[in-house]
């Protein structure tokens, strides 16, 4: 794949390890990974929390590559984020932040 060819967004902040905002606003749903949940029934704060600092050191504040895949059920734009050419999911997976998602996995080359 051409990163050259990625689209670029300004990351303003992360909800959780999963979940981003741009700085125009737009809600960023990282495609093909899950992480644990801050809140509600299935909360795990502690992996969840680490899982959000990880992701908010390697994206807040910087440019990323984001390759837009579809929309979710809450008008989050489903996506893949490069930082320095390298998969931001793949890293959240690769340090035990995240597991595949293996429902939507299909959308993700790398999960192959």
């Amino acid at each position: 794949m051409m990163l050259a060819a990625l689209a670029s967004v300004l990351i303003s902040s992360c909800y959780d390890g999963d979940t981003c905002r741009s700085n125009s606003g737009e809600k960023i749903r990282l495609a093909c990974i899950d992480t644990p949940e801050l809140r509600g029934k299935r909360a795990n704060p502690v992996p969840a929390k680490a899982a959000r600092d990880y992701l908010r050191r390697l994206v807040v504040g910087r440019d990323v590559g984001i390759r837009r895949i579809t929309k979710d059920r809450y008008g989050r734009t489903v996506a893949e984020l490069f930082v320095d050419g390298s998969n931001v999911q793949q890293q959240l997976v690769a340090a035990g932040h995240a597991d595949i998602y293996w429902k939507y996995a299909h959308q993700c080359g790398w999960t192959r």
